[in-house]
């Protein structure tokens, strides 16, 4: 049982990291088509567009892979 809390706990450890990396990266919409200094409705930070990138990802799916295993581990031994 503890296993499975503990891959859990990594499965959610990895998703707020790699929410925690979209968020800080910079503005998620328009941020290539708009210009930075025009004032823009939205209250997304100016900056880089945080699309989906796996270089600074793989901290967060690492976590979920090794929880996601763990989680499989505990529950084919119950």
């Amino acid at each position: 049982m503890i296993v499975i809390l503990i891959g859990a706990l990594l499965v959610f450890a990895g998703l707020l990291f790699m929410a925690y990396v979209a968020i800080w990266r910079g503005r998620l919409s328009g941020a290539s088509r708009r210009d930075s200094t025009a004032e823009s409705p939205t209250l997304e930070p100016k900056g880089r567009s945080a699309a989906f990138d796996p270089r600074a990802n793989w901290p967060g799916l690492a976590l979920i892979g090794l929880g996601s295993v763990l989680i499989y581990v505990g529950t084919s031994y119950l």
